[in-house]
C-alpha cells in the first residue's frame, strides 16, 4: 500500500515538473520572448562595438604617442577640424505663375 503511494506521489510529481518546463520552453519560444530575446542581443552586441570602438580609438592615440616620440615629433600641433556637411543653402524662389 506505501509503494504504490509513493509511486503515485513521485509519478505526479514527475509529471507536474514535466508539465512546467514544456510550458515555460513553449513561452520562451512565443514571438514577444523571441523579439524580446533579439532585442537585448542587439542591445549587447551594441555595447560591445562601442567598447570595442573605445578601446581601439585609445589604442590608436597611444601608437601615435609612441610613433611621435620615435619620430622626435615633441611638439603639440594644434588639433585640425575634419569638414563637416555644408550648411544648407537657402534660396530666394520667386513665385512662377
Amino acid at each position: 500500500m506505501f509503494r504504490r503511494a509513493f509511486w503515485f506521489t513521485a509519478g505526479a510529481a514527475t509529471g507536474v515538473w514535466a508539465t512546467n518546463k514544456v510550458h515555460r520552453k513553449i513561452r520562451s519560444l512565443s514571438p514577444e520572448s523571441l523579439a524580446a530575446q533579439a532585442a537585448n542581443k542587439a542591445l549587447e552586441a551594441g555595447d560591445r562595438l562601442r567598447t570595442f570602438a573605445r578601446d581601439v580609438r585609445a589604442g590608436m592615440a597611444e601608437r601615435e604617442d609612441q610613433l611621435n616620440d620615435a619620430l622626435g615629433r615633441t611638439d603639440t600641433a594644434p588639433e585640425l577640424e575634419v569638414p563637416g556637411q555644408r550648411p544648407a543653402i537657402a534660396y530666394n524662389r520667386k513665385d512662377e505663375h
